[in-house]
């Protein structure tokens, strides 16, 4: 099935997959609808996150990452009512590591996980990044 993931620095060498963290594992999101996966990385973006680009790929693909990466995945449903949104915190530090066990199939998907520091959004830029999802709707 094709799903839409985030992606910071896409096709280039330092290529990585947004994840959220829960507990102390790190999840994958796979967005059913194009739509969902681009509302999402505006809200990052509105965190002061990095601009990630929002790319279609086999949810078979991201499974076998996962799982070689020792990541959980979930498919976020395109007729789901409720809106995804970002946590507020990001992790300050990456925990992926290049050098842990990988399977064959998993090497066309060497991504990392990128973060930035929390920052706080004054009431003025939630209502522009507000405006900005209701132009998607």
């Amino acid at each position: 099935m094709r799903v839409f993931v985030l992606l910071f620095n896409a096709r280039t060498e330092n290529e990585g997959i947004h994840t959220i963290q829960v507990g102390d594992r790190n999840k994958v999101l796979m967005f059913e609808s194009e739509d969902d996966a681009t509302r999402f990385a505006l809200m990052l973006e509105a965190q002061d996150f990095l601009s990630p680009t929002v790319e279609a790929i086999d949810s078979e693909e991201v499974e076998e990452f996962c799982a070689s990466a020792n990541y959980d995945w979930e498919i976020i449903p395109s007729e789901s009512n409720s809106l995804i949104v970002p946590p507020e915190v990001n992790v300050d530090e990456t925990d992926w590591n290049p050098n842990s066990k990988q399977d064959a199939g998993a090497g066309t998907l060497d991504r990392t996980q990128e973060s930035q520091e929390n920052s706080e959004l004054s009431q003025s830029e939630l209502d522009s990044i507000r405006r900005q999802l209701e132009g998607l709707l």
